[in-house]
């Protein structure tokens, strides 16, 4: 009797401990979750703690651009899939044929999936991952805050995964890490006309065999070759000379609306890397990179613009790819004219003791990278949110600067390629080129990826 007691004893408690886990581990579910789920906020965030990563780590302005195209790819593959107006961009990027299609017969949260794709893309390729991690604890914390089912939850993270591994597989075959181990860029000292390290680093020139890399949807780097620079030569009044001459007086103290020029050019900055020297002492200042900048573009557009997260998803796929392919456009470009910097040029024939309002970046001149890149990703934002679409900036608050207003994305990218002007970096046919450049990127891209299906186009 004692010991039938006890087994019922027993059975009781474990069934009672049972009920208990059971009744913890099923949360009540909301029947509203998708509707919750797709908050675009969600993937704004990550994308900005994307940004912050890749200021905390000091990427170059190429690699950001890399890092950005492959996160946002990973999410928009698996938001498409929920919206039957769009399709995927298999057999439209270079050699992409698609990521593993989730099974049709099962219930997924495709945001969850999605920022859990573009997480784990993006954290392979940053080094601070942990700042990944934090974020990505807090994501999945918000998410599972929707009441979604333990089932779809856990479906559709796994399912994230899997695509970000798709995705990953297909950036390693790019040749960016070959070029990780290419030699650096040579200074030839004989020609005065080649690019030469700048003050007050000096640093090798960023990224010489950037061309190598395999492009998004340009059919290759040089396919927008732009016309040569302006021959170099310093005899007094010749084109070349008086280029130099525009961009010494562009940053003279007496130059007309000075106060205007330096806020624009350090509004446009950008630099990821800007060493402060005082006496003995040496410290840096880290900033977002062009790219960065405009994919912050792309949230206040969506904010603006009121855009669900299949949209958001969209415009950051289609700028990132503008960005990317015009960095490695651009980049072709500055390794075989190699052309040598203003602040170089100054100091030796002008003004030694000239010194530019921006830190010259450390690459070749032509062309200007801010004006392909920006006018490549204007071209592509105009795409989706049309022509004259105004909007405030405030990009630059973060880091003591100003917002600006834009009456348009072309405003914007003409403001930001002139910047390069009013900071003593460029000289003007960097500038104007560099803009066609970004142009013909741009179109390219808008012309050769189709994110809707021909039903949607022909409503």
């Amino acid at each position: 009797m004692r010991y039938y007691r006890q087994t019922t004893f027993k059975m009781v408690l474990s069934g009672l401990i049972l009920t208990l886990f059971g009744m913890q581990s099923c949360q009540p579910v909301n029947e509203d979750y998708p509707a919750e789920a797709a908050d675009p906020g969600y993937l704004h965030q990550t994308m900005k703690q994307l940004t912050d990563v890749i200021v905390h780590d000091i990427f170059s302005p190429p690699v950001a651009s890399r890092i950005y195209a492959y996160s946002s790819i990973a999410a928009y593959e698996v938001l498409q899939q929920d919206y039957p107006e769009y399709q995927s961009l298999a057999g439209q990027l270079n050699e992409f044929e698609g990521v593993p299609p989730a099974e049709p017969s099962k219930e997924y949260s495709y945001p969850l999936a999605a920022v859990k794709a573009f997480i784990t893309v993006g954290k392979a390729l940053i080094f601070s991952e942990h700042m990944m991690d934090e974020h990505e604890a807090q994501m999945m914390e918000e998410f599972k805050a929707t009441g979604m089912p333990n089932d779809v939850y856990r479906r559709s993270l796994a399912y994230g995964e899997e695509v970000g591994k798709a995705i990953l597989d297909w950036s390693g075959t790019d040749h960016y890490k070959e070029t990780r181990t290419y030699p650096k860029y040579s200074i030839v000292e004989s020609d005065p006309a080649r690019w030469q390290p700048t003050p007050p680093d000096y640093m090798d020139g960023i990224e010489p065999h950037w061309r190598e890399i395999r492009t998004f949807v340009l059919e290759k780097p040089d396919q927008f070759k732009p016309k040569p620079p302006t021959p170099f030569d310093m005899t007094e009044g010749s084109p070349f000379y008086q280029e130099v001459m525009e961009v010494y007086n562009a940053v003279q103290e007496d130059a007309e609306d000075k106060e205007e020029r330096i806020e624009i050019a350090k509004f446009w900055d950008c630099n990821p890397y800007v060493s402060h020297h005082v006496g003995h002492v040496m410290y840096a200042t880290k900033k977002i990179t062009p790219g960065g900048h405009w994919i912050n573009i792309v949230q206040i557009a969506c904010e603006t613009a009121d855009a669900d997260i299949m949209k958001s998803s969209e415009a950051y796929a289609m700028t990132s790819l503008a960005l990317a392919d015009g960095f490695i456009s651009c980049w072709d470009e500055k390794y075989r004219s190699n052309l040598i910097r203003p602040e170089t040029v100054i100091n030796e024939y002008i003004d030694e003791s000239w010194a530019p309002t921006l830190q010259t970046p450390p690459f070749p001149e032509y062309t200007s990278g801010h004006s392909v890149i920006s006018r490549a990703a204007a071209a592509a934002l105009t795409s989706i949110f049309g022509d004259n679409f105004a909007f405030h900036d405030t990009s630059e608050e973060e880091y003591g600067l100003p917002s600006r207003d834009f009456e348009s994305f072309y405003h914007a990218s003409e403001e930001a390629a002139l910047s390069r002007l009013y900071g003593g970096i460029h000289y003007r046919p960097a500038i104007d080129v560099g803009v066609q450049q970004g142009q013909q990127v741009g179109d390219y891209v808008v012309q050769n990826v189709n994110t809707r299906t021909q039903v949607s186009e022909a409503n």
